[in-house]
């Protein structure tokens, strides 16, 4: 385990110059915000006659900052605060353009070569898929083997569809098959289930989505019926497993979603409660974004000679524009933010906060300036977290603000901006968090508040 860790260490200082790397200084002279005029796209209720304020680009050399100031109350998380990090803000900044012709990546299979049932195929056919990506081309064939497996991908890669595809077809040839499948987020989980249903339409293959926030007597219901997949997060899953509800004896395939999450929320003893349930001859899936030492023990300690899978390039996307917003002393961070959410091109937006009361705050005052904003946060139960995203995602609302609960895994098309109104705890929540923009190939802007 000790050399699987070292390969993927190694495997990361390749592409530790990637994007997300500190660069060289360049003039600290300051410019104007993005965009134009404020006064291009008046809002109801919000002033837009004045000029939009500037700001510096760079901050002073070598200043860092400390991400744990202000405390913290994590979405959705099981744990008290934790101790951030120092991150320099020149990690906040990449302006530079990318100029040389991407790599086209060209898979060595195609969906309709794989050894899957034929009605599988058509289902994935009909919803558009022709060529896998990277993640799905390497692993899809390990997991249709049986193998074990550790997948580190960035987040929006297509990890969901790499492990529903082939184990919905181990359930097609054995209709015994039971699969769990644990997600840190009551989001992500329902998310996984949206992509299941897409793939099994016309089969007669059920889950059932396990998650905190709902009622769970519903979920007690249904798990009395017919199912062969559980998708869910680690408290509920746990809870209904002490309430007798679920059996993992009867579960011979487990995937643990962003498993780096799940540690980093303090799921780690329940993670190793639940393994330790189920059948020692089971087939085990970890994906993750990093992989850090409390990872690889559980490697160690709950897969069996797995085949480790790599497609991460570099910490950020090349396609977020980066850079940061200098609140000066005596300004208003909240009319700062006004000014810039008037522009056109802010046309869907992300803000990020640190605790759930800071996150509905902000949500609440935006409103009151004329936009149209909903928010997610722990304190809010799943369908209000529900009908918040499914109004953002359908452009009911420009803007979406969160605690880090919709930091990883969600797939959210057209985010235009990712605005860190409060730094985030630590670099890798940076990373996931300007993620939600940039994705499938769009370009995007992040933008964090500093000072």
């Amino acid at each position: 385990m000790q050399a699987l860790l070292e390969q993927y260490m190694e495997h990361k200082k390749t592409f530790s110059r990637g994007a997300g790397a500190s660069r060289p200084h360049s003039s600290s002279s300051s410019r104007p915000r993005t965009g134009g005029s404020s006064s291009s796209r008046p809002r109801s209720g919000g002033s837009s006659s004045s000029a939009p304020r500037a700001f510096s680009a760079r901050p002073p050399l070598g200043r860092s900052f400390n991400a744990s100031r202000g405390g913290s109350s994590r979405g959705g998380g099981k744990r008290g605060p934790r101790k951030g990090q120092h991150i320099d803000i020149s990690k906040f900044i990449n302006k530079t353009v990318i100029t040389e012709e991407a790599v086209v990546f060209t898979p060595e299979h195609l969906f309709k070569d794989f050894i899957i049932d034929e009605r599988l195929k058509a289902n994935i056919l009909g919803k558009g898929y022709n060529a896998p990506t990277p993640i799905q081309d390497r692993v899809i064939p390990h997991i249709l083997h049986g193998h074990d497996l550790v997948g580190i991908a960035n987040t929006g890669t297509g990890k969901t569809a790499a492990f529903l595809i082939p184990l919905i077809n181990k359930v097609l040839l054995n209709p015994k098959e039971k699969v769990i499948v644990m997600a840190p987020t009551r989001e992500l989980a329902q998310q996984i289930e949206m992509e299941l249903k897409g793939f099994v339409k016309g089969f007669k293959i059920f889950s059932v989505c396990c998650v905190g926030g709902a009622a769970i007597g519903r979920q007690i219901s249904d798990l009395r019926y017919q199912h062969n997949f559980i998708i869910g997060t680690p408290g509920r899953i746990k809870d209904l497993i002490e309430r007798k509800c679920i059996n993992l004896a009867l579960f011979k395939s487990v995937v643990l979603d962003e498993a780096d999450r799940m540690l980093d929320m303090g799921f780690i003893n329940d993670m190793r409660y639940m393994l330790a349930l189920m059948p020692k001859e089971r087939h085990t899936l970890f994906f993750s974004a990093t992989l850090s030492p409390e990872i690889a023990v559980l490697i160690k300690d709950f897969l069996k000679e797995p085949v480790m899978v790599s497609v991460k390039t570099q910490d950020t996307s090349k396609n977020v524009e980066q850079d940061v917003v200098r609140i000066k002393a005596g300004e208003d961070k909240l009319e700062v933010l006004h000014d810039l959410l008037i522009q056109p091109e802010f046309k869907k937006v992300l803000i990020f906060g640190r605790t759930k009361h800071g996150v509905e705050k902000l949500s609440v005052a935006l409103g009151k300036k004329g936009f149209k904003a909903q928010s997610i946060h722990g304190d809010k139960n799943q369908g209000q977290r529900q009908r918040a995203l499914d109004t953002f995602k359908k452009g009911m609302a420009q803007i979406l603000v969160a605690t880090d609960v919709a930091a990883r895994g969600l797939d959210i098309a057209g985010v235009s901006h990712v605005i860190n109104f409060d730094i985030p705890e630590t670099y890798d929540d940076y990373v996931h968090r300007i993620g939600r923009t940039g994705r499938a190939g769009q370009k995007g802007k992040a933008l964090t508040f500093i000072g």
